[in-house]
């Protein structure tokens, strides 16, 4: 099956390197902008996280689609970081525990980075159980969610910081029911 991971275009959080997670901030002019010079492969089937700034891109780049949407490909819950940027974080106790421990540590008031990663491989599973019928299969998801899809079952290995893509971008694999292989960087 042909998967595509597409990251959402831009927001205003973005441009200003902020931690958004939970916050359902809508696409930029910018992200726009951007999203309608995309020409993508075409899917049978679109899933989305229900955040505004996925189904806005999603409805960009796939406007003859609907989508279907899955809570559960939202973003981590970055809870006391949420909307802050690491200049605003940098005297913050918590956040420099949370660096040093290499992203590894809960984030305050937040989900935890493994939690946040198994509920992304779950779902990923789920879906494509349920979508293995089809010839292929687009994600309009979050950063972290493609991030932690594809430390789990990227081959050759990627570790999960090896995964990031920007805004807008993403990666076409070829899913053989156990690994993705990536066939192209969008």
């Amino acid at each position: 099956m042909k998967i595509l991971f597409l990251r959402h275009g831009l927001t205003e959080g973005n441009l200003r390197k902020r931690y958004i997670g939970r916050t359902d901030e809508p696409l930029c002019p910018e992200g726009i902008a951007e999203l309608k010079k995309l020409s993508l492969p075409a899917c049978e089937v679109i899933v989305c996280s229900p955040m505004k700034r996925c189904t806005a891109t999603s409805e960009l780049v796939f406007p003859e689609q609907e989508s279907v949407l899955c809570d559960e490909l939202r973003e981590c819950d970055f809870g006391e970081f949420e909307g802050k940027n690491y200049i605003e974080l940098s005297d913050n106790a918590d956040y420099q525990k949370w660096i040093d421990s290499g992203g590894k540590l809960p984030f305050p008031n937040g989900e935890a980075p493994s939690d946040f990663r198994v509920r992304c491989v779950g779902t990923f599973e789920k879906i494509v159980r349920k979508y293995g019928h089809c010839g292929s299969l687009a994600f309009v998801v979050h950063g972290g969610t493609i991030m932690s899809i594809l430390e789990k079952f990227a081959v050759p290995h990627r570790d999960y910081f090896d995964c990031a893509c920007k805004n807008g971008h993403g990666y076409v694999c070829e899913w053989d029911g156990k690994k993705l292989e990536i066939t192209e960087e969008i």
